[in-house]
């Protein structure tokens, strides 16, 4: 099955990736992708979509989609190297999946943050991305019938 990253969910102050459920009367609920654990989470909470997130380049920023479609291209669907690993570590493998990426505005954090949730996403979800464009045609399509 294909992963949609609009349902995949960061929260803040919270440990791995969400799935988006359903919207509640004060929030929304979510499900752990690791733990498979049910959370409500108030509209206070800092909530962002993964397909809202974006990579800092030299030229444009690229989406975190392509950012990890690049990422198992290089590792042939292999695991990213550990979010614990050398900072060293982290910038040489950017430097083959990313090799623009900005050196000025893409920190090691943000490295680990990557490799942290592509990993989580190769192992409990799917690296196979639902495509927006072919997402909006079907809706598209839906709606005129």
């Amino acid at each position: 099955m294909k992963t949609d990253l609009k349902k995949i969910l960061s929260i803040s102050g919270e440990k791995g990736l969400f799935v988006h459920l359903a919207q509640g009367k004060s929030g929304i609920i979510v499900e752990s992708l690791e733990t498979k654990a049910r959370k409500s989470f108030g509209i206070s909470s800092k909530i962002t979509s993964l397909a809202d997130i974006s990579i800092y380049t030299d030229e444009e920023d690229v989406a975190l989609q392509q950012v990890f479609e690049k990422m198992a291209a290089q590792l042939n669907g292999e695991a990213a190297p550990n979010q614990k690993s050398d900072p060293k570590v982290l910038k040489a493998f950017f430097d083959k999946a990313l090799p623009t990426y900005d050196r000025d505005r893409f920190y090691t954090s943000h490295m680990k943050k990557v490799v942290e949730w592509y990993n989580i996403l190769r192992e409990y979800a799917s690296l196979d991305f639902v495509d927006e464009e072919s997402e909006e045609l079907n809706q598209e399509e839906n709606t005129q019938e």
